[in-house]
Order: structure tokens, then sequence, then C-alpha cells
């Protein structure tokens, strides 16, 4: 159900989604205790953001001196601009502002920057922001906000999930250290998945327990169990930290057992576990937990993996996805006509069964599957 939800949220491009202020602390933290220093002297630049309203803006402001920050700048995108057109009114810091513009308000961007201590109070803080209307409309496409992106040493910010895929090329192209927010699935895209498997791009420290929780002017939207009208919010699962600054936590191999113990102790293995795909020379691993610590070759194994992963346990090689079609461990690809006899011998009724856009055990296809190669042997030590 919430893999649904947000489906659709991408699909109807209502996605806007604010990322709650204690998720964002934990996750800074997992890096500010790998590397203390990681923020200090940056320029971070929050696109695709609402300042007035930004947990994100909050974050960096409060914390710019015990960060160490050079600069902070926050967009934001105009009302008039977005999909969906709500009931805007502007907050009352922007309509008791001097600077405030009747005509401006909902046809142009906002920026807040902050780099001194304005007020005089002895410390740099949210107080400080300071604020104009931006010459367009904050689109992170357009000339305006590419300078700032330019200007900038770090990008953060939770874009539009159904501009992901775009967002993270307008960051990639220009070098810069990033920490966004996006839907797991993103993970086999044919822009997004050549970063992770070349290690350019991992996942964050993650969402506890792997759930999301957004505020959002859609939430009603939302059926029970995905929002919460105690909280406001809305849950989702599928949500990841995308990155390519340092964490701890992927430097943690895993545990694991040999293939035997899996067989004799994991009570989750059943059916195909193991099983070599039709398709792909690789095994099917189902669960994580279930890698055996035994097997030098090929495995596929879940996507959630990635959020596991230590690069120096793991080589990621490629996936089980039509999306990845220079695959070397692709050892068969399916005709037009096997894949109508497949479905037709599958649901029996006439079909097209795309056996291709995945691995193949017995003639059905399995979950979506990162194919990973354990790291040779380093000192004597098993990885």
């Amino acid at each position: 159900m919430p893999n649904t939800n947000l489906t659709a949220a991408m699909r109807a491009k209502n996605d806007e989604f604010f990322t709650q202020y204690h998720d964002i602390e934990k996750e800074m933290n997992a890096y500010l205790e790998y590397d203390a220093d990681v923020f200090r002297g940056k320029t971070i630049l929050l696109p695709c953001d609402d300042p007035e309203w930004s947990n994100f803006t909050k974050y960096f402001a409060q914390n710019f001196e015990a960060l160490g920050l050079k600069k902070l700048i926050s967009t934001s995108y105009a009302d008039a601009s977005k999909n969906y057109q709500g009931n805007y009114q502007p907050t009352l810091f922007e309509k008791r502002d001097p600077k405030f513009d009747k005509r401006k308000t909902t046809v142009k961007g906002k920026i807040f920057t902050l780099t001194a201590d304005e007020n005089r109070d002895g410390k740099i803080d949210v107080e400080d922001l300071k604020w104009r209307y931006l010459e367009g409309d904050g689109d992170f496409r357009s000339k305006e906000v590419k300078a700032l992106r330019d200007e900038a040493d770090i990008v953060i910010t939770n874009p539009p999930f159904s501009l992901f895929t775009e967002f993270l090329q307008w960051i990639v192209e220009v070098g810069k250290k990033f920490l966004i927010i996006g839907n797991m699935n993103a993970i086999t895209y044919k822009e997004v998945f050549p970063l992770i498997r070349n290690n350019k791009m991992w996942m964050g420290n993650g969402f506890h327990a792997g759930n999301a929780y957004f505020s959002t002017p859609f939430a009603e939207e939302y059926g029970e169990g995905v929002y919460n009208p105690q909280t406001g919010l809305v849950k989702f699962r599928n949500v990841c930290w995308f990155t390519n600054i340092d964490h701890g936590r992927r430097h943690n191999p895993l545990p694991l057992m040999t293939m035997g113990e899996n067989r004799k102790f994991n009570k989750k293995l059943s059916g195909n576990a193991y099983e070599t795909y039709d398709n792909y020379d690789a095994i099917e691993v189902p669960f994580t937990d279930a890698i055996p610590s035994d097997y030098d070759g090929v495995m596929g194994v879940p996507i959630s993996f990635l959020d596991k992963h230590s690069p120096e346990q793991f080589e990621i090689v490629g996936t089980l996805d039509s999306n990845d079609p220079n695959n070397t461990c692709r050892t068969r690809v399916y005709t037009s006509e096997e894949c109508r006899e497949a479905y037709q011998a599958r649901f029996g009724k006439p079909g097209t069964y795309d056996l291709n856009a995945s691995g193949v055990i017995n003639g059905v296809k399995v979950f979506k599957r990162v194919l990973i190669r354990r790291k040779a042997k380093e000192n004597g030590n098993d990885s």
C-alpha cells in the first residue's frame, strides 16, 4: 500500500513532501560522526525547498556555527508554477516584511541566505536569514538556480519524486557532493544504477526502521495505514537517502553464514533459494541475511541489500533488469514468442510475460535484484 501511494504521487506530480526535523538531524549526525568537519567551510544549497516551512533550512540555520558552515542558500519554487494549485497564502513573515510584493509572491521563487550575525546578538542562526524574491520561479533547471548550484559545495534536499532522475543528473553533471531523498526503486533506473555500480553514489544512513514520515498538503488523499490523522503525517516504506558523502555504516561488513549454515538455520529460506537463474549466470538469494559467506560467484540479492552494502565486502556487478542490457552475466535473451508462451503457461490466457525484464527461474520471474560478487579475501581473512 505505501509503495502504491508513493508511485501514485509520482505520477500525479503531487509530490510535495516535507521531511521531519529529527530525520534530517539523525541523517546529518551519521556523516558528522564519521567526519566532524564534513560541512566545515562549505556552502550548502537547499533547492526545491520552502525556506519558511522547511526543516532543512531550520536545521542548517540553527546549526550554522556548530557545523562551521561558510554559507547557507535555500530556494523555493513559486506557487503559481506548481502542478497542484492550493489555497496559497503568504506567511506573516513575508507579509510583514517591507520587501513583500503582492504581485511577486505567487509567481516568483524566494531565496534565503545565511552568512553572518545580521542582528548582532552574538550568534548566527535562523534569525539572521536574509531573503529576497528570485528573478524567476525558482525552478532548479533555471539559469538562476544553476548558478547557485555551481556556487555550492554540497546540495541537500528532498526533491520532487517525479523529477528525481532529472534532479540527480542536474547535480552529477557538475560533480557536486549531495544528499537527497528518493524512491528506492530508482536504484534500477538506467540513469541511476551506473552511479551505484561504479561507487559514485550509495545509500545514506537511512530512516528509522526503514519508515519515512512526511508532512504534505495532500495527506488526506492517502488511505489508512499511510496517512495518520493524529500526526498529520504520511508514511512511506520505500524511501531512502542517496549520497556521495561517506559515512561509517557503509563500511560495516554484514555478518554472514555459509550456504550450508543458511540451509540449516535460516528459517526464511525455501523454494528457489540458491538456484541458478535460467537467463543469468548467477544464483538467487531471496534475503540479504541469506547471502552465503562461502560463495564466490555472482548472486542476485534484493535491492534493499544496498542499504547494508559495504564496498570492502562486495562488488556490485549489475542488475536483473532490462535497463541493464549490457550485463555480462546474462546468458539468454527470450524471443517475443517465448514471452507469449510463458504468459499463457503461467496465467492460462493470452498475453506477454516480459521474461527479459528480470531474472527467471523455472519460467517464473523473480523480484527486482542487484547482482553482487564477494570481494577477494585479503590478508587471509574471509570477507
